[in-house]
């Protein structure tokens, strides 16, 4: 293929600003030799359209526009708006404009051949996600000739499944109501769904079809055509379709959250019918493989990886779950009638069961206060009252006390006599938890809020049962429990042990557990002492993170010298305090003698005597001198005299070793040892030390270093200076708490023009 140039579209400029519009091409087309084009992006389209008819040859350039060569692109016409997404490299295809082949397609297809017809359908299906062809082909009465053929029912298979697909993209412009469809249209998409022998491609843009006109359509008539004529049990067959389950989960949920609330009731029902738990089951479980093991390759949480891996899929199983639960929210809103005999009844029954004995209004009046005080109700007169005070979560918390008690009846009566069996002080009142409990799991479900937008996160294990929330409840208030015993928490501490009992709940959720056998599992797993370890992980984390951050570590440069100064004052109190050490010459350890050094406080010498092993002298009782003028060095490890040459014992005398009974530190006379040699004196002449830990000897090191002149290199001198530093740095940025601390400082304003600043009249 040569290279042919169109004259005008090849100039060769050389300014930066305008290389960056100039975009290097290729323009086919068949039965033509290709074009490579230096496309100007600041010349209109219509001018490079005509230079490339005229090259070639081509009459009429208006009627011809240019197309992407990738079909994939949502936009295919290139258009004056759309045309900034042309890149270097591109392959573009001179085609007749939108204008010309909608006209075309509708001509077709009303007057066409039917082999024609076959192939304008499939042309028309693949451009109709165009906006600019979809424009025209509507103007064109394009979208009425396509409703037509569907209510004649004229064609089948292939075609049929054109039409429709064609309808859904070009209703996706928003350009027509969804209430201008007819009420035949929608009878004839119900019945293709209705049956599996229309096949997958007419069923699955039907499903769509469908979901559109429930949530678009505004005419309340529309969807009660659509309610009467599509039920969930038509919907379940499709479930069990790979190719079909994602518009199925749509249509339901569309049905689902448009409905009254007589018929969401209704809905419900069929939705946690078995059949129906049992193809959701198996459609989440699929899902959540998938995202798992995406989540294994990629290292990274469920979650993470539901928003990637069949997200779509993810988000409509979301939306389900959200509506399913959402069905709690009128108990959960609804305080209890202290005058309701059935609430009554129900606290009665939760006593008798718990405690074994009838609690009716025949029993004495304390006997039954008692029983209501160990239960943990907080108004043990009237204990309705509980349940009316605290709404939400109302009636919702008694529903989830009943269904624990009688389903789960000896954990349930575990749960209360542990507690009765506590101190009043380290008493969990069940009532009261449960209530509080409730309330907590609808926050974390977020019950009563409406599905959101973008959310993928969806726990496979609530499509496993036909109470999903009332079973969530019923692990949880185990784990409250179990939480309580190990916080040994008091009546104080409720705020606390219900604020980590979230945590727990919310990281077992984190890795959306398949049942509930594996979410209880999972918290399991989740101690307090787990809880405080993850805690403690991530403050670091978060902490090791913030340091990498260029301003604080400008901030760790400028206050270092500062922290290093403290540490030099604290080294050189340390000396001034002063140590007591085991005494040894350079011939070795004097046995049963000891002797006191201290650091005067004018930091000019050391006063030293001979001391008792518990002896404390005062410096003025220390009648040796050295000034430490006269220092000239000191040494350590086998460089000293009395260590040199000689091997490291693995035992000292009784003496010392009793002396040094009390140290948790191992002992070792090469590491811990060190030597002051002085001016004009020998170099085996010198005062030997031992010090009795590692502490000792790095701060006795660092200050005789600090006081000679030189830096500290002790290892304790770095910890000191990191624990410091991040110190300091969280005091200084405790008003930034909570603030994104930027990489890169914020650029700094150009300067104004001038300084004549306007200041008001007082």
């Amino acid at each position: 293929m040569s290279e042919s140039k169109v004259p005008g579209l090849n100039v060769r400029i050389t300014s930066k600003n305008q290389l960056e519009n100039i975009k290097k091409v290729a323009i086919t087309k068949p039965g033509q030799q290709a074009l490579f084009l230096e496309l100007d992006q600041n010349r209109p389209l219509a001018g490079i359209i005509q230079d490339i008819c005229e090259k070639w040859g081509i009459m009429q350039p208006e009627e011809y526009a240019i197309q992407f060569s990738d079909q994939n692109k949502q936009q295919i016409y290139i258009t004056e708006r759309s045309r900034l997404d042309i890149s270097n490299g591109d392959v573009l295809v001179l085609t007749p404009s939108p204008s010309k082949t909608a006209k075309e397609i509708y001509s077709t297809l009303k007057e066409g051949r039917p082999e024609d017809k076959m192939g304008a359908m499939e042309k028309m299906c693949a451009l109709s996600p165009d906006i600019t062809f979809a424009m025209e082909f509507i103007t064109n009465e394009g979208l009425d000739l396509i409703k037509q053929f569907v209510r004649d029912t004229r064609f089948h298979g292939d075609p049929m499944a054109y039409l429709l697909r064609s309808f859904v993209a070009l209703m996706e412009h928003s350009v027509v109501s969804w209430d201008t469809i007819e009420p035949e249209f929608t009878k004839k998409v119900t019945d293709y769904i209705s049956s599996p022998k229309h096949g997958n491609k007419i069923i699955q843009p039907s499903l769509e079809i469908l979901e559109s006109v429930i949530l678009y359509s505004t005419h309340l008539f529309k969807h009660k055509e659509v309610e009467q004529q599509v039920t969930p049990e038509k919907i379940l067959p499709h479930l069990n379709t790979p190719e079909l389950q994602k518009n199925a989960l749509a249509l339901l949920n569309a049905l689902f959250l448009k409905a009254n609330p007589e018929k969401k009731k209704k809905i419900n029902l069929t939705v946690q019918s078995k059949t129906f738990r049992n193809a959701l089951v198996t459609v989440s479980l699929e899902v959540w493989n998938r995202q798992w093991n995406a989540a294994n390759n990629a290292n990274q949480s469920v979650l993470n990886a539901s928003r990637s891996i069949g997200s779509e899929m993810g988000h409509q199983l979301y939306c389900l779950q959200t509506l399913m639960l959402n069905m709690y929210e009128t108990r959960m809103n609804t305080p209890a009638d202290p005058d309701d005999a059935t609430v009554q009844k129900q606290i009665d029954s939760l006593t008798k069961i718990c405690f074994d004995v009838d609690s009716d209004s025949n029993q004495a009046g304390n006997r039954r206060s008692t029983l209501y005080r160990k239960l943990g109700f907080q108004d043990q007169a009237n204990p309705a009252n509980d349940f009316s005070l605290n709404t939400p979560p109302g009636l919702l918390a008694l529903d989830n006390i009943c269904y624990f008690s009688n389903k789960y009846q000896e954990s349930c009566v575990k749960v209360v006599l542990e507690n009765c069996t506590r101190a009043d002080e380290h008493d969990c009142p069940f009532i009261k938890a449960s209530i509080m409990l409730t309330k907590t799991l609808c926050e974390i479900l977020r019950i009563g809020d409406p599905p959101q937008e973008e959310e993928t996160a969806y726990y496979p294990m609530f499509f496993s049962h036909d109470k999903p929330f009332e079973e969530f409840f019923c692990i949880c208030i185990q784990l409250l429990n179990k939480t309580w015993r190990e916080m040994r928490a008091s009546m104080e501490d409720f705020p606390k042990v219900l604020g980590v009992a979230k945590e727990q709940i919310s990281r077992a959720l984190q890795v959306q557990p398949p049942t509930f056998d594996a979410f209880r599992v999972k918290l399991n797993q989740l101690t307090y002492a787990e809880i405080l370890r993850l805690w403690e992980k991530e403050r670091k984390s978060k902490e090791e993170d913030q340091a990498q951050a260029a301003p604080i570590i400008e901030l760790r440069k400028m206050i270092t010298p500062e922290m290093t100064e403290l540490i030099r004052q604290q080294r050189l109190n340390y000396l001034i305090e002063g140590s007591k050490f085991p005494k040894y010459t350079t011939r070795g350890r004097m046995k049963e003698k000891y002797w006191q050094w201290k650091l005067t406080p004018n930091l000019k010498a050391f006063h030293y005597g001979d001391c008792g092993e518990n002896d404390q002298l005062t410096l003025e009782q220390l009648n040796n001198k050295l000034p430490v003028s006269d220092i000239k060095a000191f040494v350590t490890g086998r460089d000293c005299p009395h260590i040199k040459d000689k091997k490291e014992k693995n035992r000292t005398t009784d003496a010392h070793h009793l002396f040094w009974k009390a140290s948790d530190h191992a002992f070792s006379m090469t590491t811990l040892s060190f030597a002051i040699q002085l001016v004009n004196s020998e170099s085996n002449d010198m005062f030997c030390f031992v010090a009795k830990d590692d502490v000792e000897f790095d701060m006795w090191s660092d200050g005789l270093n600090v006081l000679l002149g030189n830096e500290m290199s002790s290892s304790q001198k770095e910890k000191d200076l990191k624990m410091l530093l991040d110190m300091e740095i969280r005091i200084r940025l405790l008003d930034a708490e909570g603030i994104a601390i930027p990489n890169e400082p914020p650029p700094i304003p150009p300067e104004p023009e001038n300084y004549d600043f306007n200041y008001p009249e007082l």
